[in-house]
């Protein structure tokens, strides 16, 4: 390693901690020179990059895309960056599917950069896919992403899930899936500079007095939207595990099961619309 390579290091390392650090100089060296037309030196010269990387910008809004499912999605501001636990979710979701063989109708709720709706898309060859955000910025990005990764045809909608109104203008569904916000306002104090400064606020939070809203609306679409056997699937709060799916069952889904991510760490809900 250069001497300015070593010195960004030190950089990132005081706000980062040594291995994230070196994650982050690696992945910029890697990907940057094709982002930003620019050698290794130059990306370590560059001083715009360096002081949104030492504010606490996130790599990814500072590349403008982010790996997800071994493909690259257009991210910016507007959309949270994906996660591994969302990874994590999808593939639950593939391996259940795997072996079956009929059309499928999935929507997915709060697409954000439509990572979920389109590697659905991409891995199920037999799925009907619609994906809704509140925001007209994510579908704008997300429909971006849909081309960019030719995923197929995706019925994008922007339109406020929460508005139960807009409720009728879908068909039934034999899958939901959905990674809402759930974060309430009062953990804001435990999380990191990068994401409470940058990313949006929106699609993460949710009033302190309404910890559940998303899940008691999704499973109130689920109830009316599902077909008979509808399966949901929802990213949750590894915190309010119990709490989820207390609802879950209160609410009439049935095969309601919490499972952990790698870490662990209960962060995934499965239920299903009644058959009868």
């Amino acid at each position: 390693m250069n001497r300015n390579a070593e010195y960004r290091l030190q950089q990132l390392s005081a706000i980062y901690g040594e291995r994230e650090a070196g994650s982050i100089l690696r992945i910029l060296l890697e990907d940057g020179p094709a982002v930003f037309q620019k050698c290794d030196a130059d990306l370590l010269e560059d001083n715009t990059i360096w002081i949104r990387l030492l504010n606490h910008e996130p790599l990814q809004y500072v590349l403008g895309f982010a790996d997800f499912y071994g493909m690259k999605f257009r991210v910016n501001a507007q959309v949270l960056i994906p996660r591994p636990e969302t990874e994590e979710l999808v593939y639950k979701i593939l391996e259940q599917q795997k072996s079956k063989k009929d059309e499928i109708t999935i929507v997915d709720i709060g697409t954000g950069s439509g990572c979920i709706a389109l590697t659905l898309k991409k891995k199920l060859n037999n799925a009907a896919v619609w994906a809704i955000d509140k925001s007209k910025e994510s579908i704008k990005i997300a429909a971006e992403n849909a081309n960019l990764l030719d995923s197929g045809v995706v019925h994008f909608l922007q339109m406020d899930f929460l508005n139960r109104e807009n409720w009728q203008l879908f068909p039934s569904f034999d899958m939901i899936v959905s990674n809402p916000p759930y974060i309430p306002i009062s953990e804001k104090n435990k999380m990191d500079k990068s994401v409470l400064e940058y990313e949006p606020a929106a699609a993460l939070f949710v009033p302190n007095d309404k910890p559940l809203l998303f899940y008691e609306a999704l499973c109130d679409f689920a109830l009316l939207k599902g077909k008979p056997g509808c399966q949901l699937w929802v990213e949750i709060n590894e915190f309010q595990g119990s709490e989820t799916r207390r609802l879950f069952e209160q609410k009439g889904l049935q095969n309601v099961y919490v499972e952990n991510d790698m870490s662990g760490k209960p962060r995934i809900i499965s239920a299903q619309v009644p058959v009868s």
